[in-house]
């Protein structure tokens, strides 16, 4: 009887055992299946990014630059827009010698290897002549204004010596007969006159002139000075 018992206990015992240990997995296999899940979409994950970066830079899909130096621009841009190109015209330069929006240079070059649908910047000389602001050019020497006019791209500069005490001082600046003033806004391409001071005459500082054979400029210098 008392056997009887101890096996009836014993088939309990077997009977809820069993469920526990029908439970699932173990916990380090479950951790090893997360983790190459996570491996698995981080690679895919990848995969996807990388293929969408060849999309959207175009990888692989290059084209060879056209040259259009020497075109007008509308033409140029006509070349460069049926070659799959975007144009921007980034600058400008004004050359006399050349016709209006002639493409002066471009970059990239004509030749080089660049993605499909890039960028073509263009240099195109200037529809009309920049402008630029005079300085203050009177009362300083000749060689100091035109290097201020060189430097603002002025380059029609012509000469004009007028009776003045100071040799090569700068007395007026002229366009078209006109008195120009500080802050006047002219075109690089535009013709100006430096009016200067033509000095004393080394035969008054001399002391040799005779009076009565000079000029009345000569004159009225030689009075003013109160040389005699």
């Amino acid at each position: 009887m008392v056997n009887f018992a101890r096996n009836k206990i014993s088939d309990v015992n077997e009977y809820s055992e069993t469920p526990e240990k029908k439970k699932g997995y173990p916990t380090w296999l479950k951790v090893i299946v997360s983790l190459v899940l996570m491996l698995l979409i981080s690679i895919g994950l990848l995969w996807l990014s990388v293929q969408m970066l060849d999309v959207w830079t175009r990888h692989g899909q290059e084209a060879v630059v056209p040259s259009v130096k020497g075109m007008p621009l509308a033409k140029a841009e006509d070349v460069l827009l049926n070659a799959g190109f975007v144009v921007e015209v980034s600058d400008s330069v004004y050359e006399s010698r050349k016709a209006p929006g002639t493409v002066m240079e471009q970059n990239p070059k004509s030749g080089n290897r660049v993605k499909d649908g890039c960028t073509i910047y263009l240099s195109i000389n200037a529809f009309s002549p920049r402008q630029v602001l005079l300085p203050a050019l009177t009362d300083i020497s000749y060689r100091q204004a035109r290097s201020v006019l060189d430097g603002l791209g002025v380059k029609n500069v012509k000469v004009d010596t007028v009776p003045s005490d100071f040799k090569d001082l700068v007395l007026a600046v002229k366009r078209d007969g006109k008195r120009l003033m500080p802050g006047a806004r002219v075109p690089i391409n535009a013709h100006l006159t430096l009016e200067i001071g033509a000095g004393i005459p080394e035969e008054i500082l001399n002391n040799e002139i005779d009076i009565d054979s000079i000029d009345i400029d000569t004159a009225y210098t030689v009075e003013k000075l109160n040389l005699f």
